[in-house]
Parts: structure tokens; sequence; C-alpha cells
């Protein structure tokens, strides 16, 4: 990739993160980093060829973001993770609000294809439920869906992060005492 898409491309991610869809106009792109629209049309065509690529950007950053996941231990190493990629999972955030975009569909299928499968033993030392796979998974995919739906840049900080993985561990905790007690 040459150096003035890279420019293209990661002003348009920062502003898809912030604004979804609505944020990627040609025009303000182009003031932002100081070069011509024509620039951009000659690199990307149209709007819809810049999307496609910004989402198989979002794919790699993705696919890193798993691997790095997959070799946390704590929590606190998750944390450190999530706040380094925090404009990638407001991207992610934006492809789930506007899921609607088949195009953005088919992206965070495939990124669930590998990164639930990265997060999950982290995700199972987190919320103390390494013994129970299947319900470790799909409290992490009900997780994940509310975790996107709080986050925003301001949020997302260790302060908060803490925080809502001790309310799992609660909830997870109150559903396990609950189900003893009905035993």
């Amino acid at each position: 990739m040459r150096e003035i898409e890279k420019i293209w491309l990661e002003t348009g991610y920062k502003c898809f993160a912030y604004e979804g869809p609505k944020g990627l106009k040609v025009e303000r792109l182009s003031k932002k980093i100081g070069k011509n629209k024509s620039s951009f049309y000659h690199l990307f065509a149209d709007l819809e060829v810049f999307t496609e690529c910004l989402l198989e950007f979002h794919l790699r950053q993705a696919k890193n973001i798993s691997a790095k996941e997959s070799n946390a231990k704590t929590e606190e190493e998750l944390i450190s993770i999530i706040i380094e990629h925090k404009i990638d999972l407001l991207f992610n955030r934006q492809l789930r609000i506007h899921r609607d975009n088949q195009a953005f569909k088919q992206c965070l299928s495939q990124i669930n294809q590998f990164s639930i499968k990265g997060l999950l033993p982290v995700w199972k030392n987190i919320i103390s439920l390494s013994g129970n796979s299947p319900l470790a998974k799909m409290v992490l995919h009900l997780s994940l869906e509310n975790f996107y739906l709080q986050i925003t840049y301001e949020t997302l900080n260790r302060d908060w992060l803490k925080e809502y993985f001790s309310d799992i561990r609660k909830m997870v905790l109150l559903f396990q005492n609950s189900k003893k007690e009905s035993d």
C-alpha cells in the first residue's frame, strides 16, 4: 500500500469509527488530509471502493487484535489490548450498528469466526467460568453485544473496563447461585 493510500484509509477509518458511514464524505476527508478530492478518486474511484478497502483494512486489524487477545492471560492484559485498539473497536461498533448493510454484516461475520475463538480462553478466566466453555461462550456473545452498545471513545478506559468485567462476573455468580438454589 502506498503512503498516500494509507493516509486516506487511516483518516477514513477514524471518521467511520466515530460517525459510521455518514462520516465518509470525500470533501471532508480531503480537507482533513490536505489533498484534493481528485486524489481520492484517482486512488479509489468512488466511495464504495473506498469502503471496501476500509473493510479489508479492518479485517486485518481484527486479525491482529485477535492474535494478541489469544495470547492474553489476564484481565489486565486484555484491558491493555482493548485500550490500544480503541479506534478499531469503535469501527467494529459502527459495523454492528449498521449491519443492515450486507458488506458490514459479512465483515462482522468473518471477524466473529476467529475473534470469539481467540478471546474465549482469557474470557473464561476473567468471568471465573474456566470449567464451563458453553456457558462462557454464551455469556461472551451476550456481553459483546452489550459492550458495543455502551462503548464510546470516552468510556473505553481502564476504569470502565474493570467495572464492566466486574459486573459480568457478578452476573455469572448470581446465575450460578440461583442455579444451585433451584437444584
